[in-house]
C-alpha cells in the first residue's frame, strides 16, 4: 500500500514541478530557520543543566542601595567565604572564586625544562579556588587529586591547558612543573582534570589553590580582611546541604554582615544584603555581570523563537494555499478513486504521504542551508555552537518532531478538503460550483493576508529599529566624540613614564590636544563617588548616585564640554577642585548653575570647592537618564587624544596612531598598545539594538521572499485557470496593461488589507520597545507609509511579472479546445 502511495506522490510531483519546487523551497527556508534558531535556544537554555544536584547550587550576590538607588553585584567582600565556611551550618560546599585583579588574565611563564620557557602575555581562564570547586562540578581527574588544592602554590590544569603548555608530554611528567604568574607568583602543577565539555558558566581552565593568596602580595590586593569594600573579581558559590533552605541561609548571611560590617545598613537609603542566586538563573540574569561570564538574553531568544515560528508558518501557509488552489486539478482523480472503492481515510493518508515526502525533501535541503542561515544569524550565535551541534540527541529529536509537525500542519487541511470531494459532482465537472470552492478561496485569501501581515510587521519593525539606532548615534551627546582616541597605560607607571609619553604625544603633528585621566565622558564602565555637599554650613547627602570623572584640564578641550557657569579646574596632582554637571546642581537644590559656584563637596573628609558647572552630557546610553556627575582635576593612566580632524582624513589618523604606538612601545616594550575610537565605544552601547536590526533585516527578507514565492504560485495558478478569459479579452481589444491591472487588482487588495491590519500591531509593539529608551525618536508616519508602499511595490512586481506572461500570450493558444 505504501508503495502505491509513494508512486502516486512521485507522479503528482512530476506533473506539478513548479508548484512542488515552490512548496519545497518555502518549507526548506522555514525549516532551516526553525532548526537554526532552536539550536541557538537549546544551547543557551542548556547551561549547567548537566550539574548534579543543580537545584542546591547557588551564587552569593549583593543586593544594595546607594543613596536610594538600587545596585546589584556578583563581587563580594573577600573574607565572606572563610566566615561562611567556619560559622554557618547547612552548607555542603563553599567555593570561592578569585580572578586575577581586574580580570581573569595574567602574564604566564611556563618552565618546560627540556624546552625554552613558554610565555603567554594575556592568558585567560585563571582563577584561585579550593578543592570543593572540583567536586561541585564533577571534574574527572587524570592526574593528581583534589587534596593538593589544600596546599599553597599548587595549580590544577585542564587537559586542554596542559596540552597547550606541555605539548606531547605524559601527564605524570607534567606534575611538578613550575608556572609563574605576573612574574612573581610561582606555583607547581599538582593535577590535571578532564575538560568540562558541557555548556557551563564555569569556563576557567587553570586553578590555583586558594591558600596561595594569603602567602603572597595578593593578600592585600584582594582585600582579604576588608568587609566594607569589594571588587568584581571576588565571587562565591555554595551548595546547600539536603534539607537546608534559602531563607535560613540568607538569614545566617545577614547575621554575618551585621557582625563584621555594622555600617552596611546605616539607613533606609543605604542598605546591603547577601542573597542566594539559583544556578539556573545565573546565565540569564542581566543584573549580575561577572568577570569571564557571558550572559544570555531571554527576550532576544524568545524573539528569535517567534521569528523562527513565523518563517515556518509562512512556508506552511504557502503549501496550504497552493495545494487547495490546485484541488480542481485532482478532483477527477479523487472521484475515480472513490468510485473504485477508495475510502476517505486512504485518501487522507495518500495526501499526507505526499506532504511528508515534500517535507523530508525540504528538510534535506534545509540541512544544506544551515551554514548560510548560521551566517545570517552570526551576531546571535553563541561561542561554541557549530553545525556539529546537530549530533546532540535533543536536536535530532526536535528535527524529527519538526518534520512530523510540518507534515501535519501543512498537509492535514488540504487532505481533508481533497478527500471530501463528492465523486458524482467531480465526475460531472460540477465540483467548482459548490460552496466548498468559495470557502477554499476565502481561506486562501485569509492565509495570503496573514503572510503579508507578518512580512509587513517585519518591514515596519526593521525601519523603526533602524531609526532609533540612527537617532541614538547621531544625537547631540553634549560632548565631542569624533576623532578621539583612548588608550591606557600600566597602572603603576603613571608618574614614572607618564610625563614622557604625554610630552611625546603632544609633539605629534596629527594631535590637536591630549589629556590623561579616567573614563571618557561616556564609557562602558561606571564609577560611583560617595560625596556630600556643604551648603550654608549644612551637610547634604545627595539622594542620587554620583558618577566620577577626572582628568587634566585639557580633558574639557578634548571633549569640547561646555560650561554653564564658573571655570575649568586647574592642573593638580591631587583633587583640589570639582566641577559638577547641571543635573547634579539641580539635585542639590540650586535653581541656577551659578549658585553652585564656591560651594563645597566633602571628599575623603576634606572640603573641595566647586569651581564650575558643566552643561549636561550623556554619560550612558540613550536607555538611561543623564547621571549626576562630578569632575575632578587629576591626572590618570587613561589617555584621551583629540586628533586633528579638519579633513577627517583616516589615512593621516592611522599615521598618527602608528606614531603613538611607537612612542608607547619605546616606553612600555612588554605591553600591547590597545586603543579605541570613542565613537566606536559609544556605538557598542547599542550593540544589542544593532544585532536586533540585523536580525529583523534578515527575517524581513526571508518573510518577503517566502510570501512573494507563495504569491507568485497563486498568480501562476490563477492565470492558468483564467487563460481563456484573458484570450477573449485580448480578442475584444484589451491591452496588456488592462489585463495586468485586472489580474493584479485582487492580489494587491489582499496586500493592502494586510498593511491595514499590520499598522496597529506594529505601532503597539514598537511603542513598547521604544519605552526601553529614556531618550527616543518619534513614531513617524512615514515609517508606516514607506513600509506599506515598499511592500506594495514588491508585491506588484511579483504579480506583474507573472501576469505579464499571461497577458502577452497569443489568444489563439488560449482559446483552442482542450
Amino acid at each position: 500500500m505504501f508503495r502505491n502511495y509513494l508512486l502516486t506522490a512521485l507522479r503528482n510531483f512530476k506533473r506539478n514541478k513548479l508548484f512542488s519546487f515552490i512548496n519545497i523551497l518555502g518549507l526548506a527556508i522555514g525549516i532551516t530557520s526553525a532548526l537554526v534558531i532552536f539550536m541557538i535556544a537549546w544551547y543557551e537554555f542548556s547551561f549547567d543543566s548537566f550539574q548534579k544536584d543543580k537545584d542546591r547550587i547557588y551564587r552569593v550576590v549583593v543586593h544594595a542601595k546607594f543613596n536610594g538607588s538600587e545596585g546589584y553585584s556578583t563581587g563580594l567582600p573577600a573574607p565572606l567565604a572563610t566566615a561562611l565556611h567556619d560559622e554557618i551550618t547547612g552548607i555542603e560546599a563553599t567555593v570561592p572564586v578569585m580572578h586575577f585583579q581586574g580580570d581573569s588574565r595574567a602574564l604566564v611563564n611556563v618552565d618546560r625544562q627540556r624546552k625554552d620557557p613558554l610565555i603567554i602575555k594575556h592568558q585567560e581562564g585563571i582563577i584561585f579556588t579550593n578543592k570543593d570547586y572540583f567536586s561541585l562540578l564533577g571534574f574527572r581527574w587524570l592526574a593528581g587529586s583534589p587534596q593538593s588544592m589544600q596546599s599553597p602554590f599548587n595549580v590544577i590544569l585542564t587537559k586542554s591547558r596542559a596540552s597547550q603548555y606541555f605539548s606531547g608530554r605524559p601527564f605524570s611528567d607534567i606534575i611538578g612543573s613550575t608556572i609563574t604568574y605576573n612574574k612573581d607568583i610561582s606555583v607547581k602543577v599538582a593535577g590535571i582534570v578532564e575538560d568540562l565539555n558541557e555548556n557551563t558558566i564555569f569556563s576557567s581552565s587553570e586553578f590555583i589553590s586558594y591558600s596561595t593568596i594569603s602567602k603572597t602580595r595578593l593578600q592585600d590586593n584582594f582585600m582579604m580582611n576588608v568587609w566594607n569594600d569589594w571588587m568584581a573579581y571576588s565571587q562565591l558559590y555554595i551548595k546547600l546541604a539536603p534539607g537546608n533552605t534559602i531563607s535560613r541561609t540568607e538569614d545566617a548571611l545577614k547575621g554575618l554582615l551585621a557582625k563584621y560590617n555594622k555600617d552596611a545598613n546605616k539607613d533606609a537609603a543605604n542598605t546591603m544584603a547577601f542573597k542566594l542566586q539559583p544556578l539556573n538563573d545565573i546565565h540569564f540574569n542581566q543584573k549580575f555581570q561577572a568577570i569571564g561570564q557571558r550572559t544570555g538574553h531571554k527576550p532576544t531568544l524568545y524573539g528569535l523563537l517567534a521569528i523562527g515560528g513565523f518563517l515556518l508558518l509562512l512556508g506552511c501557509i504557502n503549501f496550504i494555499n497552493l495545494t487547495t488552489a490546485q484541488s480542481s486539478k485532482r478532483s477527477k482523480e479523487i472521484g475515480i478513486r472513490k468510485t473504485m472503492g477508495g475510502i476517505r481515510k486512504q485518501l487522507i493518508v495518500q495526501f499526507l504521504t505526499e506532504t511528508f515526502i515534500l517535507t523530508v525533501t525540504a528538510s534535506v535541503l534545509a540541512v544544506t542551508l544551515i551554514p548560510l542561515l548560521l551566517n545570517m544569524f552570526a551576531d546571535f550565535i553563541p561561542p561554541g555552537l557549530e553545525i556539529s551541534f546537530l549530533n546532540q540527541p535533543g536536536i535530532i529529536v526536535f528535527f524529527i518532531i519538526l518534520i512530523i509537525s510540518v507534515t501535519v500542519i501543512s498537509g492535514l487541511y488540504p487532505a481533508l478538503i481533497l478527500s471530501g470531494f463528492k465523486p458524482v459532482l467531480v465526475l460531472k465537472n460540477q465540483m467548482v460550483s459548490g460552496t466548498s470552492n468559495s470557502r477554499n478561496a476565502w481561506l486562501r485569501k485569509s492565509l495570503t493576508v496573514s503572510q503579508f501581515l507578518i512580512a509587513q510587521f517585519f518591514v515596519i519593525a526593521t525601519l523603526m529599529v533602524g531609526k532609533q539606532i540612527k537617532y541614538s548615534l547621531d544625537a547631540d551627546l553634549g560632548f565631542n566624540k569624533q576623532a578621539v582616541v583612548n588608550f591606557g597605560t600600566p597602572r603603576d607607571t603613571v608618574d614614572a613614564h607618564g610625563r614622557q609619553l604625554l610630552s611625546g604625544i603632544q609633539s605629534l603633528p596629527g594631535v590637536e590636544v591630549v589629556s590623561t585621566g579616567f573614563f571618557a565622558p561616556a564609557d562602558a564602565g561606571v564609577a560611583f563617588a560617595r560625596v556630600t555637599a556643604m551648603i550654608d554650613d549644612k551637610e547634604i547627602t545627595p539622594d542620587v548616585n554620583v558618577q566620577l570623572r577626572f582628568g587634566t584640564p585639557e580633558y574639557m578641550d578634548v571633549y569640547q564640554i561646555k560650561m554653564a557657569a564658573g571655570r575649568n579646574v586647574e592642573q593638580s596632582d591631587t583633587i583640589r577642585e570639582f566641577l559638577i554637571n547641571e543635573t547634579f546642581a539641580k539635585s542639590l537644590g540650586f535653581k541656577k548653575p551659578a549658585d553652585a559656584i564656591n560651594k563645597y563637596l566633602k571628599w575623603n573628609d576634606k572640603l573641595v570647592p566647586i569651581v564650575g558647572v558643566m552643561k549636561d552630557f550623556h554619560d550612558l546610553s540613550m536607555h538611561a537618564p543623564i547621571s549626576s556627575i562630578i569632575f575632578a582635576g587629576q591626572k590618570g593612566n587613561t589617555y584621551h587624544v583629540k586628533l586633528k580632524s579638519a579633513d577627517n582624513n583616516a589615512k593621516s589618523w592611522l599615521t598618527t596612531i602608528a606614531a603613538m604606538n611607537k612612542l608607547y612601545k619605546n616606553i612600555y616594550p612588554e605591553e600591547d598598545f590597545n586603543y579605541s575610537f570613542l565613537d566606536d565605544t559609544i556605538s557598542k552601547f547599542y550593540e544589542r539594538e544593532q544585532n536586533t536590526a540585523k536580525l529583523l533585516t534578515w527575517a524581513t527578507g526571508l518573510a518577503i521572499f517566502i510570501s512573494c514565492l507563495g504569491l507568485a504560485g497563486l498568480v501562476i495558478y490563477t492565470t492558468n485557470n483564467r487563460k481563456k478569459e484573458i484570450g477573449i479579452r485580448k480578442v475584444l481589444g484589451a491591452s496588456v496593461a488592462n489585463i495586468i491591472s485586472i489580474l493584479s487588482k485582487d492580489f494587491l487588495v489582499l496586500v493592502m488589507i494586510a498593511f491595514v491590519l499590520a499598522v496597529p500591531i506594529a505601532w503597539w509593539a514598537m511603542s513598547a520597545w521604544l519605552n526601553g529608551f529614556q531618550y527616543r525618536t518619534t513614531m513617524s508616519w512615514w515609517i508606516f507609509a514607506a513600509g506599506g508602499f515598499g511592500m506594495l511595490i514588491v508585491s506588484f512586481i511579483t504579480v506583474a511579472a507573472q501576469t505579464f506572461r499571461a497577458a502577452v500570450r497569443n489568444p489563439v493558444d488560449s482559446l483552442r479546445t482542450e
